[in-house]
């Protein structure tokens, strides 16, 4: 994340819409269990409303510093892990839900994003649910990202991506300037690999 991008993700705006919004858009209907992934958490303003939520939340972060830094202040129900989302170092089967808010635009390539998918899938129990969000493109989305990966996902073909990944029952749903997804992992064993 370039300097902006990070202020913004820390800012009391964000901090409004994630709770007030996209939260309550990207959870509604779905029941995700009491161990769950985030995946991508950056500052940790979703992990924040997550942890009061869920019994058990474990946050898988790349960047080694947004990692330290949501560790150091993460609650004991939150376990954070400095991590590649696309190599998750988890057994098959654990969690008993997912969430992805806002982040899988800032994996570099449309393979990488769905190995992270495939990933999440294999991390899943069966019938467990992945929701998320992501931006659609916009003038202000484009200079928050001035110097960032930004590799945007296109949501008319998310859902075939998220079927091939290993998971079912998918929806995608346009708003104004997201996109949210909700997608069950398959019942079988037999999920996709990339």
């Amino acid at each position: 994340m370039n300097t902006f991008h990070r202020w913004y993700c820390r800012s009391g705006t964000w901090r409004h819409t994630v709770c007030e919004r996209l939260l309550p858009w990207v959870l509604a209907g779905v029941d995700l269990g009491a161990d769950v992934l985030e995946v991508g958490p950056g500052p940790g303003l979703t992990t924040d409303v997550l942890a009061e939520r869920v019994p058990h939340l474990t946050c898988v972060e790349k960047d080694p510093a947004l990692a330290a830094s949501l560790a150091q202040r993460a609650g004991a129900q939150v376990e954070v892990v400095e991590a590649d989302a696309t190599d998750l170092p988890f057994p098959a089967g654990r969690f008993s839900g997912a969430v992805s808010c806002t982040m899988l635009h800032h994996v570099p390539s449309g393979a990488l994003q769905d190995r992270l998918l495939a990933e999440v899938a294999r991390v899943l129990a069966p019938g467990a649910w992945l929701v998320g969000s992501d931006s659609l493109t916009s003038l202000l989305f484009r200079i928050a990202h001035w110097g960032d990966t930004m590799v945007l996902v296109d949501p008319d073909t998310l859902g075939a991506r998220l079927e091939r990944a290993g998971f079912g029952d998918v929806r995608v749903e346009r708003a104004d300037r997201a996109f949210r997804f909700q997608a069950r992992r398959a019942a079988t064993a037999d999920a996709a690999s990339c």
